[in-house]
């Protein structure tokens, strides 16, 4: 892979070629869906199935279930060497229990164990962000870029720092929370217990509360974009909102406008504490394209401390769209992948006459 750091290049050559070849599966667990898919080792998908996930009341049994009948049925296909899983939720730096899943009843789960158990591969669990971070850097928006940061705007924002050819994971894996900073004291109440965190003003979730706020006070301004919701406030979403700005609705646009314009300023905060290369976007919310990237962009400018003294990082939208979890969970199981092949041919070996 042309454009890497030197430290990223050492990295890379630790697997062998014909690791770096081997397919693996990535399994991707949402709020509404998991989704599993064989990578082979360009970070193409060459096959993939989803299901439903389970409600968040259901046993983690359950969801395993999922999982493990998602991968035996690819495994059945293809010539499969590990699993990696992206999930939402807090991981240890250990990538094998889910501390903390807002969308499945995981608390403590030590998944990477029971699904290992479960199935004939090695297996890896990763958050979900740090495994679109690490696609993007490989075969997306990131590739040549040492230092970069990922964020997704999804329901709230996740976020990722690859560095040097590394996944920064902080001390306890919990890094890349940036969804959680403070940007308004006393602001809008998060889920996360906290008032005025950044994913309250920069988020899907903040671009429909905004919308249906208008709705609620009879505001002659948002009538057209009721009207495309059915004449409902529930039937207000991101893509519907997105769709009437492309359209050329003005207060679509302007509600677009106004979390972009929420993105620079946290951009800005993470420059100043981080100072990557690049900051690549992806998540629903990012399909906007421009309409939020270009309110974001100037802000960031505007908003960025040392501003006209210093060099920028560019900010870029992501590559792989829905696809980057499964891929970028697959890429790095692949690093468990020889250790497999190993054993496999060994036991092959053995059972030869």
């Amino acid at each position: 892979m042309l454009g890497l750091g030197p430290r990223a290049e050492r990295r890379r050559r630790a697997l062998p070629a014909g690791v770096l070849r081997l397919p693996t599966i990535g399994v991707d667990i949402g709020g509404t869906k998991v989704v599993a898919g064989v990578v082979d080792g360009e970070g193409k998908v060459l096959e993939k199935v989803r299901t439903d996930t389970p409600d968040k009341s259901k046993s983690p049994k359950v969801v395993e279930d999922v999982i493990v009948e998602l991968v035996l049925e690819l495994a059945d296909r293809h010539d499969v060497h590990a699993v990696g899983v992206g999930a939402a939720g807090w991981v240890d730096a250990d990538r094998s229990t889910v501390l903390f899943a807002p969308h499945l009843n995981w608390r403590g789960e030590p998944l990477r164990e029971a699904l290992s158990e479960r199935l004939r591969f090695p297996v890896i669990v990763e958050n979900d962000a740090n495994a679109a971070a690490w696609a993007e850097w490989r075969f997306g928006a990131g590739r040549g870029e040492d230092h970069m940061v990922m964020l997704t705007l999804g329901t709230g924002i996740g976020g990722a720092v690859v560095r040097d050819g590394y996944v920064d994971r902080g001390k306890y894996g919990l890094a890349g929370e940036f969804g959680h900073m403070q940007v308004v004291p006393g602001g809008h109440r998060c889920p996360c217990g906290n008032r005025g965190c950044w994913e309250q003003y920069s988020s899907g979730n903040a671009l429909v509360r905004d919308a249906r706020e208008l709705v609620a006070e009879e505001s002659p301004v948002v009538q057209p974009l009721l009207a495309r919701a059915g004449g409902t406030a529930e039937g207000i979403t991101g893509p519907l909102v997105t769709e009437a700005a492309r359209a050329g609705d003005p207060t679509a646009t302007e509600l677009l406008y106004e979390v972009g314009t929420w993105l620079g300023v946290g951009i800005a905060n993470l420059a100043a504490a981080l100072d990557p290369g690049r900051f690549v976007i992806g998540g629903g919310v990012s399909e906007a394209g421009d309409l939020l990237l270009a309110p974001a962009r100037d802000t960031f400018r505007r908003t960025l401390t040392g501003r006209g003294f210093r060099p920028e990082s560019t900010i870029v939208h992501a590559a792989l769209g829905n696809e980057a979890g499964l891929v970028g969970a697959a890429d790095l199981a692949r690093q468990v992948a020889r250790r497999f092949r190993t054993i496999k041919r060994r036991r092959v070996e053995r059972s030869v006459p």
